[in-house]
């Protein structure tokens, strides 16, 4: 299982949100690229990076940031946030940007998924955000009548790379993540899940791995990072012997 640390950026600063609130942002460094570097450093093989200005303001809001971070470690980054046309996954696939998550133009366009998994094979995510378990959209700020496993179970057969499933009661709050809820998600569909929100320590990781047999691929983690209540390297460790157990 992939061990996925999260670089948020709101206003050129690195900062993590509580459930998504945009006024509940603590600032962990004025520099996302020194933290995109640490976590390089400290062994990641994946970053998932979000343009929280982009989320709310519906269009890249950091895009120098995002810069910075691609000139500065040399590991995959995936990007989410203000993503909605397809000259826009273009522009940041010329970046260097290895995938790009598209979150609420998934829900409301399912074709632009179809025709940007076409025009980018193996290089398109959605982000499945749910509240109780009806997705969200609009950086979080809007609740749909549409249910998480039915919008995942809509993007079968379209070659996508993985869909990211956020539990937004839980994202930044460290009280664990919705392991019930990611497992159904995980098991109605065959596309790979990275589950995200609720982590906060090796016990969670450990909860997670064991929903790899279901179909989860990856999670990602960031306040328990920033906070220090989770260790990378103890987390990559764990994964890796779990995976060493398996074969």
């Amino acid at each position: 299982m992939l061990i996925i640390p999260a670089v948020d950026i709101k206003e050129g600063r690195c900062v993590r949100l509580l459930q998504g609130l945009e006024d509940s942002e603590t600032i962990f460094s004025n520099d996302p690229s020194a933290m995109a570097l640490r976590w390089e450093t400290e062994g990641a093989a994946l970053l998932h990076v979000v343009d929280l200005g982009g989320a709310f303001r519906k269009s890249p809001q950091n895009i120098e940031a995002i810069k910075r971070i691609l000139e500065t470690v040399h590991i995959p980054i995936q990007l989410g946030g203000g993503i909605r046309s397809i000259e826009t996954i273009s522009m940041f696939m010329d970046m260097g940007v290895s995938r790009v998550i598209l979150g609420t133009e998934a829900i409301r366009n399912p074709r632009l998924v179809e025709q940007a998994c076409q025009a980018f094979p193996g290089k398109i995510m959605v982000g499945i955000d749910a509240r109780n378990g009806m997705v969200a959209t609009d950086g979080w700020t809007q609740t749909t009548e549409k249910r998480a496993i039915d919008v995942a179970r809509g993007f079968e057969g379209l070659g996508l790379a993985g869909i990211v499933f956020t539990d937004i009661h839980k994202d930044g709050m460290q009280t664990g993540p919705n392991i019930e809820e990611t497992r159904r998600i995980a098991e109605s569909v065959s596309i790979p899940i990275i589950a995200s929100g609720g982590v906060a320590d090796i016990s969670d990781i450990r909860d997670l791995l064991g929903l790899e047999t279901s179909g989860v691929a990856g999670v990602i983690t960031g306040r328990a990072l920033y906070a220090g209540t989770l260790k990378l390297g103890q987390a990559l460790e764990v994964a890796s012997l779990a995976m060493k157990f398996e074969t």
